[in-house]
C-alpha cells in the first residue's frame, strides 16, 4: 500500500522527467505541483530527495547557493525550478544531438 502512495506522489516528478516539451515544463501549475512534492519530500523523506536530485543531475553547488541567497523563498519551489531547468537543458541537448546526427548525411563516425 505504501508503495502505491509513493508512486502516485511521484507522478508529477515522473511527468517532468518524461516530458520533452519545454512549454509544458514552464507551466506554472506543473512548477507548483512539483514544488509541493519537493516540500513533502523535505519533510518526510529527505534522503529520497537527495537521491532524486543526484539522479536528475541537479547542480549541488547551484542549489546550495540559491538556498543560501534566498532564505525567505520556498525551498521546494527553488528546487523544482532547478529540476525543470536541468530537464530543459537535457531536451535542448538531445535536439542538438539529433540535428547533428541528421546533418552528417548518414556518414559513419570513427
Amino acid at each position: 500500500m505504501k508503495k502505491e502512495n509513493q508512486q502516485s506522489d511521484n507522478s508529477v516528478l515522473d511527468d517532468v522527467i518524461a516530458c520533452n516539451d519545454i512549454a509544458v515544463l514552464n507551466d506554472e501549475l506543473i512548477i507548483q505541483q512539483l514544488a509541493d512534492y519537493i516540500n513533502q519530500l523535505i519533510l518526510v523523506n529527505f534522503e529520497r530527495l537527495v537521491q532524486l536530485l543526484y539522479r536528475i543531475d541537479v547542480s549541488e553547488a547551484k542549489l546550495k547557493y540559491l538556498l543560501k541567497e534566498n532564505p525567505s523563498e520556498d525551498a521546494g519551489r527553488i528546487i523544482a525550478l532547478l529540476i525543470i531547468e536541468r530537464q530543459v537543458q537535457k531536451i535542448k541537448f538531445k535536439k542538438e544531438m539529433s540535428q547533428n546526427d541528421s546533418d552528417d548525411g548518414g556518414e559513419e563516425r570513427l
